[in-house]
């Protein structure tokens, strides 16, 4: 082959699905000016991070597996509790913990994923959401390893690597957060572009076709499940390490409700969406919460008709759709 040839085949191949793009690194980019021109609002970040990875975990089932769920928040609370007991009895190392967490979640994942991915549609959703309040109402009542309604408290963890203490001002919550938000973006990013990725995506579409193709479609479902599962768990101890404190809040029917509207707000379906959408999300709540309080769910709920209607995508098709025309002004 000719050099000439050689060059026009490097450049007509497809880009790496795994590799990073420049856009890409935008919001890790943001993170760190965020931390050097808002001193002080690091808890704040942390709380934006551990959300956008509880995001993250969801839009594997949503956007990915078509799997749609009201109770995913029963995942996130399985990992948060799991992280708490784990301290006040003693483990406290916050590696160890949060690998524990993941692995709750995962094994609550296999074993309510197992029964509900029988199902589909509606009774999909009533089983997910059945989930969620069992689980919500077991830490209720287990008062004595709960906390129940007053939350679980006496959490502490130990140094991060036995160097970094979790302080007041929440740096190391910062880093760390940021940290396994970060590795936990890189894992699922090759998994969506692996053919177990590409195979979601055909199930999502087209179950009957990929049947007649041999794919195992519950087990490739089961197995999302309790991927999403894991990834929900991870999120829930990074949130009981960095707050030091467990709520029954985490397991409610709200909460997840709360997750699915930050994604589709941001757009599912393409691992983007939870950077835009939960902090976007967060920060229309915290303004208008302070403005209006009594109507904040009335704001909620006109949001969501906006983002229905005009950007039935979510604020990343929103965002692709103003850069594509920039892009073609730019060229013009």
């Amino acid at each position: 082959m000719s050099h000439q040839s050689a060059t026009l085949a490097a450049a007509t191949r497809p880009a790496d699905p795994t590799k990073l793009r420049a856009l890409e690194v935008l919001p890790w980019v943001a993170a760190l000016t965020f931390y050097f021109v808002a001193p002080g609002y690091e808890p704040l970040a942390t709380q934006v991070f551990v959300m956008i990875l509880f995001a993250l975990s969801l839009d594997l089932l949503v956007g990915f597996a078509g799997i749609v769920t009201l109770g995913h928040a029963a995942l996130f609370g399985t990992g948060a509790y799991a992280a708490g007991l784990l301290s006040v009895n003693g483990i406290t190392d916050p590696i160890v913990t949060a690998v524990l967490a993941t692995l709750a979640a995962a094994a609550v994942g296999l074993v309510t994923g197992a029964l509900m991915l029988r199902t589909k549609g509606l009774a999909l959703l009533m089983l997910s959401l059945a989930a969620c309040f069992l689980l919500y109402e077991v830490a209720n009542q287990a008062t004595p390893w709960t906390g129940g309604d007053d939350g679980l408290q006496g959490v502490t963890f130990s140094p991060l690597f036995g160097i970094f203490p979790f302080d007041f001002r929440g740096q190391t919550a910062f880093f760390y957060s940021l940290g396994v938000l970060f590795l936990a973006f890189l894992a699922m990013r090759r998994l969506v572009n692996s053919p177990f990725g590409w195979s979601l995506r055909g199930i999502r579409e087209n179950d009957g076709r990929m049947r007649a193709l041999g794919c195992p479609i519950y087990l490739r479902r089961l197995t999302a499940y309790v991927l999403a599962s894991a990834i929900a768990g991870l999120a829930g101890a990074l949130q009981a390490q960095t707050t030091q404190f467990v709520a029954l809040h985490v397991l409610s029917f709200q909460l997840s409700g709360d997750i699915l509207i930050m994604l589709i707000l941001g757009g599912a379906g393409g691992l983007y969406g939870a950077f835009i959408g939960v902090p976007v999300y967060m920060l229309a709540q915290d303004l208008l919460a302070k403005q209006d309080p009594a109507n904040w769910y009335l704001w909620q709920g006109a949001m969501l008709l906006a983002i229905t209607f005009f950007a039935p995508g979510g604020l990343t098709a929103l965002a692709q759709q103003a850069l594509s025309a920039i892009k073609g002004k730019l060229r013009r």
